[in-house]
């Protein structure tokens, strides 16, 4: 561990504890927000996995997130009230994030921020119940429908919509002609996009091939799975996954001499696939990823780049991952001010706001830089940017892409 690495450790922690207790037993809030002058707190409980399967991207997330959460209410807050973060690992486990949950209502919070898209689907139900506004880092389509889940909102594209648009790309950049293995995780997660992106080929009209494969957890290498992908005659590996498995298949194509792309999904679509992989592993592969990150320089940026600098951090050490916690939160948040503005801070009234407050600005970061709710749809976007990786970078191929 570098040092600078560990300065950032140190002071991410520090943070976290200010907010809440992060991974305590009892997950119980150390008070530090305090109420300001602004009145009561605003409390909202986070599902975070810091040491569980997707650790290696739930990790930055979160701390993108507790850092929204520092720097708004250092900034007033929300109409002069302090949000107040309680936040705790459930390492990726669906029970744990179930009695994380109960928790949190049991603590008056008034919404809350989860992970998977596997806790998030099993407490869809309790939250509309609860009438607690909830996001997460699942972009599950299933979650996107006010009549199935009234309560849950997505910020970004659906995974289904990235898994379009990468099938889009795919079928442009072939010539229309090619095999697609879709390499996912084990999960709901995983297999989230899988069956739409097979109707999409469907009804494109489409002449790729498309087969689906598992990913066990756990794998020291994916030689195998990649054999059944060159049998299927696969020139194009899209992957529904996090960045260390995703770095791993790279790595094992480039071992291989193998002729296939990789297109990452959401998850994989980052820095960290790039620096496990190595630059010149990751050169030339593909990703669809719904936010900037910090190197696009997008007016979104400004407000991460300058808090930042002033905790004496260096922006460029921070990955799309975390760009993405910051922004979820800046979406919740929001909406808690378009509360606070027409009355109460409530889970009602934040569902409300959501569904009625038009655009939230976003500056460029997420899709075309809107994210947009409404009664009929929680789907907040469609559009995504396509990305290349190119010495040892994310470069910007096509912004706003849509399905």
């Amino acid at each position: 561990m570098n040092a600078r690495r560990g300065a950032l450790i140190a002071s991410l922690a520090a943070l976290a504890l200010g907010l809440s207790a992060c991974g305590g037993g009892d997950g119980g809030d150390n008070g530090s927000a305090g109420s300001g002058d602004g009145g009561e707190p605003i409390k909202v409980g986070i599902i975070a996995d810091l040491t569980g399967a997707t650790g290696d991207v739930g990790k930055p997330y979160n701390e993108g997130m507790l850092a929204y959460i520092d720097y708004r209410n250092a900034n007033g807050g929300v109409d002069g009230r302090q949000i107040q973060a309680t936040s705790n690992d459930y390492a990726y486990e669906v029970p744990k994030a179930e009695q994380l949950y109960k928790q949190y209502v049991n603590d008056g919070v008034v919404a809350v921020q989860g992970w998977g898209t596997g806790d998030t689907e099993a407490l869809h139900t309790k939250v509309a119940q609860d009438e607690l506004p909830f996001m997460s880092g699942s972009f599950a389509e299933s979650l996107t429908d006010p009549a199935e889940a009234p309560y849950n909102f997505v910020s970004a594209p659906t995974y289904s919509d990235q898994m379009r648009i990468a099938l889009n790309w795919i079928n442009e950049d072939s010539g229309g002609d090619a095999e697609v293995a879709v390499f996912h995780h084990d999960s709901p997660f995983g297999l989230a996009p899988v069956a739409d992106g097979e109707a999409w080929v469907s009804e494109k009209g489409y002449g790729l091939g498309y087969q689906a494969y598992a990913m066990p957890a756990g794998q020291q290498n994916y030689v195998g799975l990649l054999s059944q992908a060159q049998s299927q005659g696969a020139k194009y590996i899209v992957i529904q996954n996090v960045a260390s498995p995703a770095a791993q298949v790279a790595k094992d194509i480039k071992a291989q001499g193998l002729d296939m792309k990789i297109v990452c999904l959401n998850w994989c679509a980052n820095e960290l696939f790039i620096t496990t992989a190595g630059a010149d592993v990751a050169e030339g592969h593909m990703g669809v990823q719904p936010f900037a990150p910090i190197a696009a320089e997008k007016p979104g940026h400004e407000e991460m780049v300058s808090y930042l600098e002033d905790k004496g951090q260096d922006p460029a050490t921070k990955g799309t991952s975390w760009v993405q916690g910051w922004m979820v939160m800046h979406v919740m948040a929001e909406g808690m001010a378009k509360a606070a503005e027409d009355g109460e801070v409530d889970g009602p009234s934040i569902k409300e706001a959501l569904e009625t407050m038009g655009g939230i600005d976003t500056g460029g970061v997420i899709g075309d830089g809107t994210v947009e709710f409404s009664a009929e749809s929680h789907r907040g976007s469609t559009s995504a940017g396509v990305y290349t990786m190119e010495g040892g970078k994310m470069v910007e191929v096509e912004a706003g892409a849509t399905p």
